[in-house]
C-alpha cells in the first residue's frame, strides 16, 4: 500500500528578507523575485526595495507583506487613513491616487490587447472626482466579540474572515461614517446582538441633519425582542435615519421608521440634466455620486446624442442614462432584466415629466427579435452590465445594426472579451478609458465607444 503523501505545509520563514520590486499586480500587490520565485508582496510599489515576511508560499509563487521600506517610490503616500494596513475595504492609499488611475488604465490596455488584439483610436483622459468620503451604498459586515464584550461593524480584515477594529471609515460618506460607532455601542447592549451579521446602507444627495437621506437595513438572525425593536426606533429617531429590518432574504425587507411615510426614502439630482431620481436603499445605484455626475455627460458625448435619435439603453437599473438620453433624443427605451427596476424606471420618467422614454423587462440574452419596442429602429445603444458582462447580449445589439455604442464596465476583462466579439461583428474600438468610481482599491470601471466600420 503506497504511502499517504504528507501534506501539511511547511512552516513559513521566521525572519524578514529583502526584495526588489518591479511590478504591480491588478490588485494592487508588488511583484519581485527571489532566487527565480515570483513574490507578490502586500504594501510594496515598484523600483521599491522592501523588508517583506512570507504570508504564504505556494508551489509557483509565494507571498509577503512589507514590514518596511528602504527606498520609497515617488508614487508612495501617507494613507489618509488610520486603519489603512488592517481594514481590507481598499487597499491602494499607500499610492497617489494619480498612480492609481494610471496603474488602472493600464490594466485596462493590457486586457484590451490580450482579450481583443485591439487598442482604440484614441485614450480619454482618466475621470476622477471625489477620493474620500465618497461611497454611498455599502453592505458592512456586524459582529459582537465576546472577548472584546463590544461589537465591530465595517469591512474584513485583509486577507482574513475576521471584521476590521474600526470606529469611522475615510471611504463612507460622513454621515455614514459617523454612525459606525454609535451603531456599536446601540448593538452592544440589545438582547440579539449575537444575531445581527450585517448591516447595508445607503444615502441619496446630501445627508444632512435637516434631510433623511441615510437608510440601514438590519439583517437579524433571530427576531427582535420587544426592547431591541424600540431600541432601533429609538436610534433612528435620535440621528434622524431611516431603519429597515431584514428578517430572512430580500423580500422580507421592512421599514420600521418612519413608519407613516409610503414613498420612496432616498433620491439623488443630477441638476444638468433637471432631474430628480427617486430610489429604494436596496436598488443598485452607482456608489460614488460625484462620479456619476461626471460619467452620465461624457456617455452622453460619446454617443453624440441629437434630437432625432431613437437610443436604446440596456440594462438600464431605474434610469440611471435613461433620462438624461430622453431630455437630449427623440425617444428612449431602457430594458432591464429585474422588474422592480423597470417599475421604478417609470416612476422615475412620471416624476420629471417624460414622455418620449419607455421601460420593459427582458431576458437580454434571449431572442428579442419579436419584442414590440424594436419598431423604433434604435441608431444609438448604451448598455451597462454587470460584472459578467455581456457576451449573450452582443448578438442582439448587432441585429440592431446601430451606429454607435457605448459600453460602460466595471470588468475590464469581460469588456475586454465583449469587444473581440463586437469587433468580429464589424464595429471598431474608438475611444477608451477608466473611471475612479472606487479610489483606493483595485476595482477598474470604463466606457468605450465602438462604431460601425
Amino acid at each position: 500500500m503506497a504511502k499517504r503523501r504528507n501534506r501539511r505545509r511547511k512552516p513559513l520563514p521566521t525572519e524578514s528578507v529583502e526584495i526588489k520590486i518591479d511590478g504591480l499586480s491588478h490588485e494592487g500587490r508588488g511583484i519581485g523575485r527571489i532566487d527565480g520565485k515570483t513574490v507578490f508582496v502586500d504594501g510594496a510599489l515598484p523600483t521599491e526595495t522592501v523588508e517583506m515576511m512570507y504570508t504564504f508560499q505556494r508551489g509557483k509563487f509565494d507571498e509577503g507583506r512589507t514590514i518596511s521600506v528602504k527606498n520609497p517610490s515617488p508614487e508612495r503616500v501617507q494613507p489618509p487613513c488610520e486603519y489603512f494596513g488592517s481594514c481590507g475595504g481598499c487597499g491602494m492609499q499607500h499610492m497617489d491616487s494619480k498612480a492609481q488611475i494610471t496603474h488602472k488604465q493600464g490594466i485596462l490596455k493590457e486586457q484590451l490587447e490580450h482579450f481583443a488584439n485591439t487598442q482604440p483610436k484614441e485614450w480619454l483622459p482618466p475621470l476622477q472626482a471625489d477620493l474620500l468620503a465618497y461611497r454611498r451604498k455599502a453592505r458592512l459586515g456586524v459582529r459582537y466579540v465576546i472577548k472584546k464584550e463590544r461589537t465591530l461593524i465595517g469591512f474584513r480584515e485583509k486577507y482574513s474572515n475576521y471584521l476590521a477594529d474600526i470606529e469611522t471609515c475615510q471611504i463612507l460618506v460622513k454621515p455614514v461614517a459617523d454612525l459606525l460607532k454609535p451603531l456599536s455601542q446601540l448593538i452592544d447592549n440589545m438582547d440579539g446582538r449575537l444575531f445581527i451579521p450585517q448591516i447595508e446602507v445607503a444615502c441619496g444627495d446630501h445627508p444632512s441633519e435637516d434631510n433623511t437621506t441615510v437608510c440601514l437595513i438590519v439583517r437579524h438572525l433571530q427576531p427582535l425582542s420587544d426592547k431591541d425593536h424600540k431600541a432601533w426606533i429609538q436610534f433612528a429617531i435620535e440621528y434622524k435615519t431611516v431603519i429597515y429590518l431584514q428578517p430572512k432574504g430580500p423580500k422580507t425587507v421592512h421599514r420600521i421608521w418612519p413608519v407613516e411615510q409610503s414613498e420612496a426614502q432616498l433620491s439623488y439630482r443630477l441638476d444638468e440634466y433637471n432631474l430628480e431620481m427617486l430610489m429604494e436603499p436596496l436598488d443598485f445605484t452607482q456608489v460614488n455620486a460625484s462620479i456619476n455626475q461626471k460619467m452620465i455627460p461624457l456617455a452622453l458625448e460619446l454617443l453624440d446624442v441629437q434630437s432625432e435619435d431613437n437610443v436604446l439603453d440596456l440594462f438600464c437599473g431605474l434610469g440611471n442614462f435613461t433620462l438624461p438620453l430622453a431630455r437630449k433624443a427623440k425617444f428612449v427605451v431602457g430594458i432591464e432584466v429585474v422588474q422592480d427596476m423597470v417599475d421604478r424606471g417609470r416612476i422615475n420618467a412620471a416624476h420629471n415629466n417624460l414622455d418620449n422614454v419607455e421601460f420593459h423587462q427582458a431576458d437580454l440574452a434571449a431572442d428579442l427579435t419579436e419584442k414590440p419596442w424594436l419598431e423604433h429602429r434604435f441608431n444609438k445603444v448604451l448598455i451597462d452590465p454587470a460584472r459578467s458582462g455581456a457576451l449573450e447580449v452582443i448578438n442582439n445589439i448587432v441585429k440592431l445594426n446601430p451606429e454607435k455604442i457605448v459600453y460602460v464596465s466595471c470588468n475590464p476583462a469581460t469588456l475586454a472579451r465583449d469587444t473581440g466579439e463586437l469587433v468580429k461583428s464589424g464595429y471598431k474600438l474608438i475611444k477608451a478609458g477608466v473611471m475612479d468610481m472606487f479610489p483606493h482599491t483595485t476595482h477598474v470601471e470604463s466606457i468605450t465607444l465602438f462604431e460601425k466600420a
